[in-house]
C-alpha cells in the first residue's frame, strides 16, 4: 500500500485519541509490531500475553493502556489510550491511506450505452460497465472488473480486479476484494417428473448497505423474488457463500468459508466464525455468535453463543463434552476390570 510519512506525533495522537507529554513535532516514519519496530516506528500493545515483547520493544512510540504504560522500556514513548488496537488501526491509515481513484477511463475499458459515471471515477484496464449502470462520485473499478447492466453503486465504491457485480444496489464506500461475485443467479430449481431440473428464474437483487466489505472470492446470490440484503458495515471474509434471499443486519461479521443457505436472516452484529454452516430459513438473533465449524439447524436467540454440529448453546456443548468423556472413561475402566 502507498505510504504517507513521516507523520507528526501530534497527528498520531489525534488519530488514536491518545495522550503523551512529548513534543508534538516529533516525527515517526512508519508502523510495526512490538518485536520488529525500531526508533522511528509506532507499535501497539493490548494483550498481556505479549508483555515480554512490550518490555523489550525498540519502538519509538507504543499505543498502550494507562495501566501498562509504566512497563515501557527507556526510549519508547507511551501513547496512552483506552483502545490501543483501534488507535493503531487509525494510525495505520495515516501512514497507509487507501487508494484514491485516478479520474479517467482506460482505453481498453468497455462502457456501454446510458452509463452514468459520477465525477472522479476511475475505470481500469479491460473493465466492463453494462448499459444503464450508475456509479457515484469517486468510484474505483479495477482491471477486468464487471459492473452489470442497471447496477447502481454509491459514491466511493471500490471494485478490485476481477470482481463482478450485477442486479445490485450498493450504498456508499462498498468494497469488493479480488474475485468477489455479487448478484449472480441463486441456486433455485424445481425437479420435473422426468427427473430433470427446471431452473427457477431469480428475479431479485442484492442490496448492499453503506461500507459493506466483501472478501476475495466470496459470493452473494441475488434474491429469487425479493432481495438479498447485506446490512450497513457488515464485513464478509474471503470464500464466504451467501444464498438467495439471505438477509443480514448491521455490522455482522462472517468469517472465511462460512456458508449461509437461502432465506436465512441475521440480526444486527451477529458473528459467524470460520467454516460454519447455516441451514435455510433460519432466524439468528442480534449479537448472537456462531462458533467455528458449527452446523446451525435451528433458530438462534439473540445474544446467544452456539457451537458444535448440530449447534447448541456453548454451556450445553461443553457440559455434554465433559459427560461424554466421563462415560468413555468409565467404559474404558470397566473394560479393563473384565
Amino acid at each position: 500500500m502507498p505510504q504517507a510519512g513521516p507523520q507528526r506525533l501530534g497527528d498520531i495522537l489525534a488519530a488514536a485519541a491518545a495522550q503523551c507529554g512529548a513534543d508534538a513535532e516529533i516525527r515517526f516514519t512508519g508502523i510495526a509490531s512490538l518485536d520488529e519496530a525500531g526508533p522511528g516506528d509506532v507499535a501497539y500493545f493490548d494483550n498481556r500475553r505479549y508483555l515480554d515483547r512490550l518490555t523489550a520493544t525498540k519502538a519509538g512510540a507504543v499505543l498502550v493502556a494507562e495501566n501498562f504504560a509504566g512497563r515501557l522500556p527507556a526510549g519508547s514513548l507511551g501513547l496512552v489510550t483506552r483502545t490501543p488496537a483501534l488507535g493503531f488501526a487509525r494510525v495505520a491509515r495515516l501512514f497507509h491511506p487507501p487508494l484514491a481513484p485516478k479520474s479517467g477511463i482506460h482505453p481498453t475499458a468497455v462502457i456501454e450505452a446510458g452509463v452514468l459515471l459520477g465525477p472522479g471515477c476511475e475505470v481500469g484496464p479491460y473493465a466492463v460497465i453494462g448499459a444503464g449502470a450508475e456509479l457515484g462520485a469517486g468510484c474505483l473499478i479495477g482491471p477486468h472488473a464487471v459492473v452489470g447492466p442497471g447496477t447502481v453503486l454509491g459514491e466511493g465504491c471500490v471494485l478490485h480486479a476481477h470482481t463482478s457485480v450485477t442486479h445490485c444496489l450498493a450504498g456508499r464506500r462498498v468494497v469488493l476484494h479480488p474475485g468477489a461475485r455479487v448478484g449472480q443467479e441463486g441456486f433455485g430449481f424445481v425437479p420435473t417428473p422426468e427427473g430433470r431440473f427446471e431452473t427457477m428464474p431469480q428475479l431479485g437483487r442484492v442490496v448492499l448497505g453503506d461500507e459493506v466489505e466483501i472478501g476475495a472470492n466470496a459470493t452473494i446470490d441475488r434474491g429469487a423474488l425479493g432481495d438479498t440484503v447485506i446490512g450497513a458495515g457488515t464485513r464478509i471474509d474471503n470464500l464466504v457463500m451467501l444464498g438467495h434471499n439471505v438477509k443480514t443486519g448491521r455490522g455482522c461479521i462472517l468469517v472465511s468459508q462460512t456458508g449461509i443457505s437461502g432465506s436465512t436472516e441475521l440480526g444486527d452484529y451477529v458473528s459467524i466464525a470460520g467454516q460454519a454452516g447455516l441451514a435455510g430459513h433460519l432466524r439468528i438473533g442480534s449479537f448472537a455468535r456462531v462458533g467455528s465449524r458449527a452446523g446451525v439447524m435451528h433458530d438462534v436467540p439473540e445474544k446467544t453463543d452456539v457451537i458444535g454440529e448440530p449447534a447448541e448453546p456453548v454451556r450445553e456443548f461443553w457440559r455434554n463434552q465433559a459427560l461424554l468423556k466421563r462415560l468413555l472413561a468409565q467404559a474404558k475402566a470397566g473394560g479393563k476390570a473384565e
